[in-house]
């Protein structure tokens, strides 16, 4: 393998990807609705601060963008033009992967000031790992509805990823390869480092519940 033009592809792979993840749809959502999400609620501009501040339904759209957000750079960009460059269908799901949640979370055009990431490394993982990333949608769904606290059921989330995939590349299951354990690895902990604030608020029993009825401004 030539190392040059491997890490020349992966870069490219990984640019292309990251410009995609770094369009703000929760900050873009908040601007058409006449405000700067970023003032509001948590402040955050993932689905989850959107959906408080502007309601259930604008909330779901945000979610689906930001999932989508990670799911297709990593098949038309980590897949297919990773297929036709020197480094390889499977290591281009992996830059694609990097690059788009690394955009999400520290987007150019927000000052590289993002959101949690959690709906797009969801996306972005779904291309490459089904199962872990059903698993990881049924704890974070069972983790919800018994403490209404979508932080901790998306830490919950985050960390079941590797430890499913894991589990499955012990099994020869599901195409599970151990570069893709290595990289939920660090997403999880790259979530989990990103809800580092909603953590200290756990321990002292402060973190906000979801409520049903969305704020009103």
């Amino acid at each position: 393998m030539d190392l040059q033009n491997f890490l020349a592809s992966g870069v490219c792979i990984a640019l292309l990807a990251y410009l995609v993840g770094s369009i703000p749809f929760g900050y873009l959502i908040g601007r058409f609705n006449g405000l700067d999400i970023r003032m509001h609620g948590s402040r955050n501009i993932g689905a989850t601060n959107v959906r408080r501040v502007l309601g259930r339904d604008w909330g779901v759209i945000c979610f689906i963008l930001d999932f989508l957000k990670g799911l297709v750079p990593v098949i038309l960009i980590g897949e297919w033009l990773g297929a036709q460059m020197a480094v390889g269908l499977e290591w281009g799901e992996m830059f694609a992967i990097a690059g788009t949640i690394g955009g999400h979370i520290f987007p150019f055009t927000l000052n590289f000031k993002g959101g949690k990431g959690v709906a797009t490394s969801l996306g972005a993982i779904l291309a490459v790992a089904f199962w872990p990333v059903l698993i990881g949608a049924v704890i974070w769904y069972i983790t919800f509805l018994k403490t209404r606290i979508v932080s901790l059921a998306s830490i919950m989330a985050a960390v079941s990823l590797p430890v499913a995939a894991t589990f499955m590349f012990s099994l020869n299951k599901g195409g599970i390869h151990g570069t893709n354990i290595i990289l939920m690895g660090i997403i999880a902990m790259l979530i989990i480092v990103r809800h580092k604030d909603n953590i200290n608020r756990l321990r002292n029993g402060q973190e906000n519940k979801f409520s049903k009825k969305a704020a009103k401004l």
